[in-house]
């Protein structure tokens, strides 16, 4: 047993020492694909486009619009940080849809705790609180929803 430990120990020693050699392989990208629609400075970048710096791979050919809307992929300076803003707002999208299943099983499960409880007090509060959890969950991952916007504010 202790020969495992030393063996796992040491493979996660290397793996956290020669890591940042996998992350210097990569490419910095010099563009992103919005996958929603992002205003920024009295501009609304369209989902589906390209944003970053001019020949990205060949798909930036012109620079955006400095007010109205983009129709197609175009270069602008602040391109990392519509980048930032659309992989946080991806994020939070994720996070808020696992939040809500948790929240609905969470439910269900206090209900059906409550249900067959027949009459017990301890298992009527344990069904109580797990939908009081599932209530503060669910304010948890409303509240996920306005990350992007604090972030859009701090940022930007």
């Amino acid at each position: 047993m202790k020969k495992i430990i030393l063996i796992l120990a040491s493979l996660s020693l290397l793996a956290v020492i020669f890591s940042p050699l996998l992350v210097a392989a990569g490419k910095a990208p010099d563009c992103c694909k919005l996958s929603r629609d992002i205003e920024l400075d009295e501009v609304t970048y369209k989902s589906g486009f390209f944003v970053g710096e001019i020949n990205c791979d060949g798909k930036i050919t012109a620079d955006c619009p400095t007010t109205g809307s983009t129709t197609a992929n175009c270069a602008v300076k602040t391109w990392g940080l519509l980048c930032l803003l659309n992989a946080t707002y991806n994020i939070t999208d994720w996070i808020f849809t696992f939040a809500m299943a948790f929240v609905g099983v969470m439910v269900i499960l206090g209900a059906f705790t409550l249900v067959t409880a027949a009459g017990s007090p301890e298992k009527l509060k344990k069904g109580e609180d797990y939908i009081l959890y599932a209530a503060i969950g669910m304010l948890a991952a409303l509240l996920s929803k306005a990350v992007p916007s604090i972030v859009k504010s701090f940022l930007g």
